[in-house]
């Protein structure tokens, strides 16, 4: 069945149409900030307010900031009590636990091997997924034993988005989607259509292509197209069947109807 799956993903997405996906408005919530991160199990909401990352609970409101190393250039929170902060022009990633107390720091100007990185996922136990560009290559490294635990072939196209789980790694380039496991064997390789941002959960896929989101389900090939009302999407995040959309002023909370 795997491999159906994964052969049919070579196929381009045109071939086949999908229904659209209906959703249900749960909540509309006011919200003026600089960027929306995503929302974990607890309900605390993640997001950047003047290059300073914020987690905001029921209970609580706390903050991390490192101002020296520039810009905040993403964030994962798949791991809540180990989310990853890449700050790009200097090179490196803060490990903060779920207080936001830094509990790691990556220099890959420093460590023994130099890697020149442009993108970062979450792995399993103390590693990251890292695009290293001047190689084209994604690796799998323990931060800790300063170690690749795998490596990719390269790609020859711009690299876009990377999302990962502990089992599985998403690599969005120009022209295509790969999909690796966690030994870096490519497990699947699905031609691009213009999409340019991925988020994931349970191994389902959720792709932004203009203004618009679509919802590629594990096992299938082409991606569904979702219901969003015409919002305007500056950032989204998708956890089990809801799916969170950021206007710059809203932040809006959808029931998927997924079949």
């Amino acid at each position: 069945m795997k491999t159906l799956f994964y052969l049919f993903l070579l196929f381009p997405l045109s071939l086949v149409s999908q229904e659209t996906i209906a959703t249900t408005l749960i909540k509309k919530t006011k919200l003026e900030i600089e960027t929306f991160v995503g929302i974990d199990n607890f309900k605390s909401t993640y997001y950047i307010q003047n290059n300073v990352f914020y987690k905001n609970s029921a209970l609580k409101t706390i903050s991390y900031n490192n101002l020296q190393l520039g810009n905040l250039t993403s964030i994962d929170i798949f791991n809540p009590l180990k989310i990853n902060l890449f700050y790009k022009d200097f090179n490196t990633v803060i490990i903060l636990d779920n207080r936001l107390a830094e509990i790691f720091k990556i220099d890959f100007n420093t460590v023994s091997e130099y890697r020149n990185v442009t993108h970062v996922s979450t792995g399993h136990d103390n590693t990251l997924w890292l695009f290293n560009q001047d190689t084209q290559q994604l690796e799998l490294y323990d931060y800790k034993a300063n170690y690749t635990k795998a490596k990719t072939l390269p790609v020859q196209t711009e690299t876009l988005d990377l999302k990962s789980n502990y089992n599985t790694c998403w690599l969005l380039t120009k022209e295509y989607l790969y999909v690796y496991n966690y030994f870096g064997s490519l497990l699947a390789k699905m031609k691009n259509n213009g999409y340019t941002q991925l988020s994931e959960n349970n191994n389902n896929l959720y792709l932004k292509k203009e203004n618009s989101l679509f919802y590629l389900k594990q096992g299938k090939g082409i991606p569904a197209p979702i219901e969003t009302s015409n919002l305007l999407i500056n950032q989204f995040f998708a956890t089990n069947e809801t799916l969170y959309i950021y206007d710059s002023k809203f932040l809006y909370e959808y029931h998927l109807k997924l079949k």
